[in-house]
């Protein structure tokens, strides 16, 4: 079964970085697809990026797009959200998440969750 644990949320001013991170454990990560998404209270949840390592597959959302990137470390069973240039409108619940065979795009196709961590970006 595989486990996530994501960290490295905080509260950040308008134009600055975070780096988010997601202990994985329980997975082949070349048979798996590994997403970010993020949540706002009384909105869906939205797919930000996703990496397929074992077919060398990227995705960002056009909201994302340029500022966001998606890495992983396979040595360390760790996957990486770095953030660059935030905004307000990026303050949310970032989740990461991970599905076997391929990279799905409804969250309700994904099949395990981390807990979630908490990004709050002011002007």
């Amino acid at each position: 079964q595989v486990q996530l644990a994501e960290s490295g949320g905080d509260s950040v001013q308008a134009g600055g970085s975070l780096r988010l991170s997601c202990a994985v454990s329980g997975y082949t990560y070349r048979k798996y697809c590994m997403g970010w998404f993020r949540q706002v209270p009384g909105k869906e949840r939205e797919k930000i990026a996703t990496l397929y390592s074992g077919l060398g597959s990227l995705y960002y959302a056009d909201s994302v797009k340029g500022r966001f990137t998606i890495s992983q470390d396979n040595a360390k069973n760790t996957l990486y959200l770095q953030m660059n240039r935030l905004k307000p409108e990026d303050t949310a619940m970032y989740y990461c998440a991970a599905r076997p065979d391929w990279c799905a795009t409804s969250p309700a196709d994904w099949n395990s969750w981390g807990q979630g961590t908490q990004v709050t970006v002011s002007a």
